[in-house]
Parts: C-alpha cells; sequence; structure tokens
C-alpha cells in the first residue's frame, strides 16, 4: 500500500509500504522565503545559509550537489516515517524508554535533515538551470524501533565516509567554497550518529578515524535498499555510475574488496563460487578480529585485487556492490 506523510501521524507505517511525497508542509516543494521555510528552520533550531553563493562549480562538482539532494531526501523520507510509527504507536515502536525526549530530538533531526535538502537542491537548482532533484518513493526494510535506529545509524556512516570523497571531489575541482558547507555537514551527522548509537548501547564514537565511501557506493546504497523503481543519476547531463554489472557468465577471477576506516583497501579470494539463475554466490573470509574491523566496513565484488590506494579505486573496480557491514 502507498501512504503518504500527510496521513502518517495517524496511521503509521507498515513494513514494505511505499513512502510518498510530499509532506504535510509542502517539502521538498518550500519557497525561500515562506511560512514553511520558517516553521522548519524553529523545529531544525537553525537557518539556511544565507552567505553569498560561490562561483559556478565544474561539471563533476554539480552532480555531487545532486547527490546531496538525492540522499537528504531519502533521510527526511526514514524519519518522517519513523516519527509517524512512534508517535501512533505501532507495534514495534511502541514502549520506547524516554519516548518523548527521543521524539523531540528525531523531530529536530527531520527538520534538519530538510535543510540540508533544501540547501544541496537550492544550489544543484541554482547552477544546473534550473533543474533539481526530485523525490523517489522509499521502502525501508525495518519494523521495529531498535532496527530503525541501527539503519539510521548505518546510512549516516556511510554519509559520513562520502561526505569527504565529495569534498575531495570539490578540492580537485577547484570549487573551494563548497567545501566549508559539506564540512559542517559532516559534524553534525557525526552528532547524529554518536545519539543513535547511544540508543543502541554502544560507544557514542564507533572508530578513531571512521570508514571512507565513495559517492558511487553511496548512490548504489540507496538505490539497492530503498528504493523500490531505481533512480536515475542526480544529474542526467553528468551520469554518476549507476550499475555495477558483471560481463563473465562465472565468478571465476573475482575478489572481496574491503574497505574500513582510513586503511588501503584489501582483496581476499571467492571460495565456493556459483552462478546460477543471474547471481554469484560465493563465500569469502572476513578477517575482522585480526584487522582491527570495527564500525562500517564496506564490500565490494571486484574485478582484481589491486592494489587499491582509495576507496574511489575500489568502486572503479567494482562489479557487484556495496555490502555493508557493521561490527560493535
Amino acid at each position: 500500500s502507498t501512504s503518504s506523510a500527510a496521513i502518517s501521524s495517524s496511521t503509521g507505517y507498515t513494513q514494505g509500504s511505499v513512502f510518498t511525497f510530499p509532506l504535510s508542509n509542502g517539502f521538498p516543494n518550500v519557497s525561500n522565503p515562506s511560512t514553511q521555510l520558517t516553521q522548519i528552520e524553529e523545529q531544525a533550531h537553525g537557518t539556511l545559509p544565507n552567505g553569498s553563493a560561490p562561483p559556478p562549480p565544474h561539471a563533476d562538482s554539480l552532480n555531487s550537489l545532486g547527490f546531496i539532494a538525492f540522499n537528504e531526501l531519502m533521510e527526511v523520507a526514514f524519519f518522517t516515517e519513523l516519527i509517524a510509527n512512534i508517535t501512533a504507536n505501532v507495534p514495534g515502536y511502541d514502549n520506547i524508554p524516554n519516548q518523548n525526549q527521543v521524539l523531540a530530538i528525531l523531530n529536530v533531526v527531520q527538520a534538519q535533515e530538510e535543510l540540508h535538502e533544501l540547501n544541496a537542491n537550492g544550489a544543484f537548482a541554482k547552477f544546473s538551470g534550473g533543474d533539481v532533484i526530485t523525490p523517489c518513493e522509499y521502502v525501508f526494510p525495518v519494523d521495529n524501533f531498535n532496527d530503525s535506529i541501527a539503519l539510521a545509524s548505518k546510512f549516516t556512516d556511510v554519509v559520513l565516509g562520502t561526505l569527504p570523497d565529495i569534498q575531495t571531489i570539490f578540492g580537485t575541482d577547484g570549487d573551494v567554497g563548497l567545501i566549508r558547507g559539506v564540512g559542517a555537514v559532516i559534524g553534525q551527522e557525526g552528532e547524529q550518529n554518536g545519539f543513535y548509537r547511544n540508543l543502541l548501547g554502544q560507544n557514542p564514537s564507533a572508530l578513531p578515524f571512521l570508514t571512507a565511501s565513495a559517492r558511487d557506493f553511496a548512490f548504489n546504497a540507496i538505490n539497492q535498499n530503498f528504493v523500490p523503481r531505481p533512480a536515475s543519476p542526480p544529474s542526467r547531463r553528468h551520469p554518476l555510475d549507476r550499475n555495477f554489472a558483471v560481463q563473465s557468465p562465472s565468478a571465476s577471477g573475482f575478489f572481496l574488496t574491503y574497505v574500513n576506516q582510513q586503511n588501503k583497501p584489501f582483496s581476499v579470494p571467492l571460495m565456493n563460487e556459483q552462478f546460477a539463475d543471474g547471481a554469484v554466490t560465493f563465500t569469502a573470509s572476513f578477517p575482522g578480529l585480526s584487522q582491527e574491523m570495527n564500525g562500517l566496513t564496506i564490500a565490494a565484488l571486484t574485478s582484481s585485487n589491486g592494489p587499491f590506494a582509495t576507496v574511489d579505486d575500489v568502486a572503479a573496480a567494482t562489479l557487484f556492490g556495496p555490502g555493508l557491514i557493521e561490527i560493535n
């Protein structure tokens, strides 16, 4: 069934139901200035940036702005659905310790994510000549509060690894005027994840150096996990690598490559490879204990065992991925 945020506060969502925009406040179609924006800013405890716009960015930087908007739309959908389920006492979302405090915090987070999206999509529209990133339909594979918070922590880990990749793209392209704003979001997302980890009984800070990710990994993770009808890349003119596809009829010669923390990616050989009905199945070792692989690990089926210097090198060699593994 399909539900909309306008009615979600009274009904909630069941696992497998489809979340659609707009929200009851019109989001993502919110004008600046407007009464709706003022209300979002009050709920978020802060405002959209009002400084001077940087010079027009290069094509790849523009595509990164589009990806940020694409990701933030997903996050707004997720937190809106989570808030609705808690508010409606949907089974699995009832009897939450300190429920009123948790709801108050999540409502702030939801509004902050709305501002993240409006900022990124506003910049994308300005520099693309009026194009905007439109929302998808979303399905979130959770049916209780703890799993929802664990999922929020996982996709926030991916965001925390991806935004530095985007900062690197901005710096490489010479679009330095965009770097500071992304840095502000990185810190804000880190504050969020400390809260989620604390709710899960984990140490608020997972690692001394968080796991690196790549923009293409993050884009595909959203499409594969939350979007029932996969989205087009954020910019039609500058597409992301959307499809990781295997051309070979077998899995022979492939490797499972791991990215954890800020360490060099490494690969392990596949074992017991089978290719049937369009799917590759295999087993592979996971040296989590010996390598101190805590926090987020990104796994990808690659066409070689490297050597890989960066996560972007892994993404370029990926056939299937990403797999997201969380420890501690």
